[in-house]
């Protein structure tokens, strides 16, 4: 995949985070591309989550430049364009007082007035989404009674519900057995490829983000970016970024 001369959706340049005098990111420079697929590994506490935060907007840099779309992030106001899916999404308490068809919904909010109307439009977008994640026949389910894989795929349809370019994962499989995974990283695939939605999603599923990916950005204060993914995955890589010692099982071919 050719990078050269374009505008990437996110253009980071230099950015540290700091709380009460403890730095979380140190001098963060990267930048992502629309039509990537990039993973985001590292130890707990390492800062990717805030990385994630701070690209959406949700905290603010001690210092450093992020850039959308070639805009300054207190300038960018198209935010429909990304779709997010935050930590723990998934778990969903089992007595919540909503339907699937009600989750997805809220995924047009950015769209429209919190106030108005669903509309022709965001009825169509809400149906698109719900097909895309295969929940149709789960609509009028409550969202409390469903499996960890589907709340997984009604929470993506929520973000997707607003036709964005970009979809932004953190730790999406919280929750969500083994084959439920498999079917997420075929999904996700798909979305890329199929649909040209841009990928980032934090993972510790070490062993599976070679298979697909085009990236890789390593978070522990500061980042790596690796051109290659199945070259940084070997065990002296790993045990440097986790800080213990690393075993990894390779042909990973989303089989457990």
């Amino acid at each position: 995949m050719s990078l050269n001369f374009r505008v990437p959706i996110f253009d980071v340049k230099n950015l540290s985070f700091k709380v009460r005098g403890q730095e979380i990111l140190s001098d963060i420079s990267l930048e992502i591309f629309n039509g990537e697929y990039i993973a985001i590994i590292g130890p707990n506490g390492g800062g990717k989550t805030t990385l994630i935060r701070m690209l959406l907007g949700l905290e603010t840099p001690t210092s450093g430049e992020i850039k959308l779309y070639g805009k300054k992030l207190k300038n960018f106001k198209e935010w429909h364009k990304i779709g997010y899916v935050p930590q723990r999404a998934s778990l969903v308490d089992e007595s919540f007082p909503a339907t699937v068809l009600d989750i997805v919904n809220m995924g047009r909010v950015s769209k429209r007035s919190i106030f108005s109307s669903m509309d022709k439009n965001d009825t169509s977008a809400v149906e698109d989404a719900m097909k895309k994640m295969d929940i149709v026949a789960l609509k009028d389910k409550m969202v409390g009674t469903l499996s960890g894989g589907q709340r997984q795929r009604v929470m993506i349809a929520r973000a997707l519900a607003s036709k964005p370019e970009i979809l932004i994962l953190d730790e999406p499989n919280t929750g969500v057995d083994m084959r439920s995974q498999k079917n997420f990283y075929a999904l996700l695939s798909k979305l890329n490829k199929e649909e040209n939605i841009t990928i980032v999603f934090i993972t510790h599923d070490i062993g599976v983000i070679a298979d697909d990916i085009a990236r890789l950005f390593t978070i522990n204060q500061k980042a790596t970016i690796c051109n290659d993914p199945k070259k940084a995955l070997s065990c002296e890589d790993m045990s440097a970024l986790y800080g213990i010692e690393a075993h990894l099982i390779h042909n990973h071919k989303h089989e457990h």
